[in-house]
């Protein structure tokens, strides 16, 4: 038996941990003494731990995770699961995108998308042996195509990445070769971590349900709530004994000049222009914080810039497209997109299936790597997904100003669909994070000057708390309507590539 994993916790994070523990002892899973029991029968529960931006929320979800894991859980990743045993408890970790799932991935906590979850893949059965090998269940197998040499590949991209697919893309194989299709899932999983819960429907909440018997949600309350909802969040609809709330600010992160901006927005009696001043007085004492007088369009290739309207995003991507000299007609190599959706009939669902698994569902960030072997079809990079060189049927659109209708640079008849990359809104940066983000300030001060109001808040505070805390490093408050010239050309050699792109047309052009 392991040896509980011993923490030291703040007052808020330790009465969040009892409550959590509370709850994994329906699904079987004693944290105390690190022990696995049948679960409690026809019992499920849903809470929700919440906190601002430093208040501990991920790290008391990595401390959680590898309590369970300790205890002898199996973490179910989305991309492969090996057979069922009666006896065993599940955990899968998720986020609603790649880039916030690559958040909680780059710190240690293997996590995947809420759609890799609700569908998983079939293998083909003799590349299922590899899997299982891989993941200690199996031995390792003789396969006719694979040699020692592609299997130690495979094997050594596994101890790394614990990603299958990664692996078996590394011996050399394409997705189609060793996944012959997709199903919605149908067996139950037991324990489900949701971060970045502000961001969920009420849809995906339901759907989250059906799945997990218990289910914990971590969420910032002062974000924006989706776009798509009725005005609230998820959590907000639970008891209140089912809420715990996380208000200290931790020693790590105590003294950091981005999050003492985002916390000094609570204070009813600020205005913009004071929050300015307090911006500029930050930037005087502290480099993470820069009074920007421009965009920097190099920044933008990979860390759109924020904004508030669209109207402000469509201007910002053509004058980033004027900067780099691209063409009406076509996209150069290194811009950045966002996945708009997938546009296929019901008879591609499977295809549409393979696209969405590999992490091209909407909202998306993506970067052009060039034209595919196909006509229509585009090699791309997909921000924070685990596998993230694909080609694609493509069609992308650039808006235009107005009421004029977009063009269209590049297009199959039908496929995944994207729209340009360089700015978004804020409500669409949600659950993203980038080394250094730049905020364009003066559409923040025209939602000020409207007064608009929501949830009780001012909408400009809102804004500005969810942009600037998508910063990790470095936050660019941007108060001038100007684009700095690039220092040189587009550039894709910055980008991780796996042995093989993976291949998602299923052979045909659609």
């Amino acid at each position: 038996m392991n040896m509980p994993t011993k923490i030291t916790f703040s007052d808020d994070q330790a009465e969040a941990w009892d409550a959590v523990a509370d709850a994994l002892r329906l699904s079987g899973v004693d944290l105390d003494d690190s022990l696995l029991m049948p679960p409690a029968s026809g019992k499920s529960s849903v809470m929700a731990v919440i906190g601002k931006a430093g208040s501990g929320k991920t790290m008391l979800l990595a401390k959680l995770y590898k309590a369970l894991e300790d205890a002898g859980v199996d973490i179910i990743s989305g991309d492969w699961e090996g057979k069922k045993r009666k006896d065993r408890r599940t955990l899968a970790i998720l986020a609603p995108t790649n880039k916030a799932a690559s958040v909680l991935r780059n710190r240690g906590v293997p996590a995947t998308t809420i759609h890799r979850i609700l569908y998983t893949p079939v293998y083909d059965p003799e590349y299922e042996k590899v899997a299982e090998w891989l993941a200690g269940s199996g031995e390792k197998p003789d396969i006719e195509g694979l040699t020692e040499v592609a299997l130690d590949r495979a094997f050594a991209s596994y101890e790394i990445n614990k990603s299958v697919p990664a692996a078996l893309a590394a011996a050399g194989l394409r997705g189609s070769d060793f996944i012959t299709g997709w199903k919605r899932r149908e067996e139950a999983l037991d324990i489900g971590f949701i971060d970045e819960s502000s961001m969920l429907d009420a849809k995906q909440f339901e759907d989250l349900q059906e799945i997990f018997p218990t289910l914990v949600l971590f969420g910032d309350p002062a974000q924006l709530p989706p776009v798509q909802s009725s005005g609230g969040m998820v959590f907000e609809t639970l008891p209140k004994k089912k809420v715990k709330s996380l208000e200290r600010v931790h020693r790590q992160d105590a003294g950091n000049p981005i999050l003492d901006l985002a916390h000094a927005l609570a204070d009813p009696m600020l205005d913009f222009y004071h929050f300015e001043k307090m911006v500029a007085e930050a930037a005087q004492r502290d480099e993470r914080v820069v009074m920007a007088q421009r965009v920097e369009s190099d920044l933008m290739a990979r860390s759109p810039v924020l904004v508030w309207t669209n109207k402000t995003r469509i201007r910002l991507i053509h004058a980033f497209r004027a900067a780099y000299n691209a063409p009406m007609d076509e996209l150069l190599e290194g811009e950045p997109l966002i996945c708009d959706g997938i546009e296929l009939p019901m008879k591609h669902r499977k295809k549409r299936l393979d696209l969405e698994a590999r992490g091209l569902i909407k909202g998306a960030q993506v970067v052009y790597l060039g034209p595919g072997r196909k006509p229509g079809f585009s090699r791309l990079h997909v921000m924070g997904a685990e596998e993230p060189q694909i080609s694609a049927a493509s069609i992308v659109k650039i808006e235009q100003e107005g009421d004029e209708e977009p063009f269209i640079p590049f297009a199959a008849r039908m496929g995944a669909t994207f729209l340009h990359g360089a700015a978004v809104t804020i409500h669409k940066a949600q659950g993203s994070q980038w080394d250094t983000v730049q905020v364009f300030a003066p559409d923040i001060e025209i939602a000020a000057r409207m007064g608009r109001v929501e949830a009780g808040q001012p909408l400009w505070k809102r804004l500005t708390y969810v942009a600037i805390t998508r910063a990790e490093n470095q936050l660019r408050w941007v108060v001038r309507n100007r684009l700095a010239k690039p220092s040189g050309e587009l550039r894709i050699d910055d980008l991780r590539a796996p042995a093989a792109p993976l291949e998602l047309s299923g052979g045909d052009e659609v």
